[in-house]
């Protein structure tokens, strides 16, 4: 997916104003991005188009779809916080920083017999998925989502 592509997926009722920070949100993503690349190759920009796209193609609202674009760049780039709620407001970085936080919570380590068990440590692993998702789900269920 590209951008155009991404923009042509939001509802014909989108307003001027929301596709403009859609695209702002893109060019902020690609300008920090810029340097990365996925494990295969391609730029890591394309990730968060895919997010973005997933999102919007599930009819979330546009500051979720913002925040899709943006998810990574708090975490992975020179991006603060101040600098999501400057140039995308408040709801936007609040939704950043739930990610960022959930990507960021501590793993719960397991030892012993249970660490060399292949099926404990899928069922472990699915664990923590749902722990990591109770616990985002505290500040905003939009986190999740994204």
């Amino acid at each position: 997916m590209d951008i155009q592509g991404l923009l042509d997926s939001l509802p014909e009722k989108t307003s001027p104003a929301d596709r403009e920070i859609v695209q702002r949100a893109f060019k902020a993503a690609k300008k920090v991005h810029r340097k990365q690349k996925r494990a295969s190759g391609e730029p890591y920009v394309n990730h968060c188009l895919a997010v973005a796209g997933i999102l919007a193609d599930l009819g979330a609202p546009i500051p979720v779809i913002v925040s899709g674009l943006l998810h990574d760049t708090v975490e992975d780039t020179s991006i603060t916080l101040d600098d999501i709620n400057r140039d995308f407001g408040e709801e936007i970085r609040i939704l950043v920083d739930g990610v960022t936080k959930l990507t960021q919570l501590p793993r719960v380590s397991h030892s012993g017999k249970r660490a060399q068990d292949p099926l404990a440590l899928k069922g472990d692993l699915a664990q923590e998925t749902l722990r990591k998702t109770f616990l985002a789900m505290g500040d905003d269920v939009r986190v999740v989502v994204i």
